[in-house]
């Protein structure tokens, strides 16, 4: 066989090999312009263990920092989660989500992804008609009327206006983020499609919609954060929620799409729905009650990622199941994450100010 026909072969092998990895005809990039080097190699990771594997993750809330990890490793007796997950919060300093540890968590994030864990970020949003700190039933349930909402989404309104130096401090610390390297799987406004949080049920293309769309220009074209990967997080769909299509913002502005699932044990219909919308893009389990079981990700081998909300070491959360789970073939932990040189992650404990 001459040396062309050789080039030729190894040519339509890598070809294919892409193809079936992008499907779109090319390495995933994500829809940031510009993105950087280390969102992209995360983003294009994460299509490369779409419908093989799922990376186990953790959610660490404010006032606890990192003291769930060793949670999840006393329940597992081996491992820790390859994500680690964190939320900007919004009440008193001092409290279960208090706005005093926003640093903390910028430090942590720097000191976990260095330790090579996967980040990713929320932010229980207060209205913008109201001042930090707030309460979650009052600001963060709370509601906007029809006209405060066309406010908001209005260029050079009162409203329009605080909702940018809203966003304006959040981006600050995602700033930190981008200087020091590290790639955020970022999954604002989540869960619309309730009626639960002030930005929930706004169909619609001024709706959420728009405020996505808006988050999306203030963050990526003003403050040019270019490590972020956008994931739309909506809720399982079930009597007295929409499904995510009513809400979804365009291909253009969303890396991922997701879902948080509590009470529909991980039914085949959401995770068809998903699939439908998302076509290419990867998805994953924004939050989960119960971990999925290994029954679970091998029928649903698509999910690329879930983060367990709650207390690894409480009461409905440890136990036989969420050792299958973190053993299973079909988990990803962190020692298996091919960039992760270190053993046992240190655990920070929080002082409390």
């Amino acid at each position: 066989m001459n040396i062309s026909r050789i080039f030729c072969w190894l040519f339509l092998g890598l070809f294919f090999s892409a193809s079936l990895l992008f499907p779109s005809g090319g390495p995933a990039q994500p829809v940031t312009p510009n993105p950087s080097p280390e969102a992209v190699e995360l983003l294009q990771y994460l299509y490369s263990i779409s419908g093989k594997r799922t990376l186990t993750g953790q959610h660490c809330v404010p006032l606890v920092g990192s003291t769930r990890l060793p949670g999840v490793y006393k329940q597992t007796r081996k491992y820790y989660p390859a994500v680690f997950g964190q939320d900007f919060g919004f009440s008193e300093p001092g409290t279960w989500d208090g706005i005093n540890y926003r640093q903390q968590i910028v430090d942590e994030a720097i000191r976990r992804h260095e330790e090579g864990f996967i980040i990713t970020l929320m932010w229980h949003a207060a209205r913008p008609i109201d001042e930090e700190p707030v309460t979650f039933e009052e600001s963060i349930q709370g509601d906007l009327t029809d006209r405060q909402w066309q406010d908001l989404v209005t260029p050079g309104t009162e409203i329009n206006e605080r909702w940018k130096s809203q966003v304006d401090v959040i981006a600050w610390f995602l700033k930190q983020l981008r200087e020091a390297g590290v790639p955020v799987l970022w999954r604002p406004y989540h869960e619309m499609n309730g009626d639960w949080f002030w930005w929930g049920k706004k169909a619609g293309d001024t709706g959420y919609k728009k405020l996505y769309r808006m988050l999306f220009d203030r963050l990526v074209h003003f403050h040019k954060l270019n490590n972020l990967i956008w994931v739309f997080n909506a809720n399982e769909a079930k009597n007295g929620v929409d499904s995510a299509d009513t809400y979804y913002p365009g291909d253009d502005v969303v890396d991922i799409l997701a879902i948080d699932a509590y009470t529909e044990g991980f039914n085949r219909s959401n995770y068809d729905q998903l699939l439908a919308l998302a076509k290419e893009k990867p998805i994953a389990l924004g939050e989960v009650g119960r971990l999925p079981s290994p029954d679970t990700l091998r029928s649903q081998p698509r999910w690329t990622w879930f983060m367990s909300w709650g207390d690894p070491s409480g009461f409905w959360m440890g136990g036989p199941g969420f050792l299958a789970t973190y053993s299973s073939e079909e988990a990803l932990t962190l020692d298996e994450l091919p960039w992760v040189k270190l053993g046992r992650p240190k655990i920070h404990y929080p002082i409390l100010k």
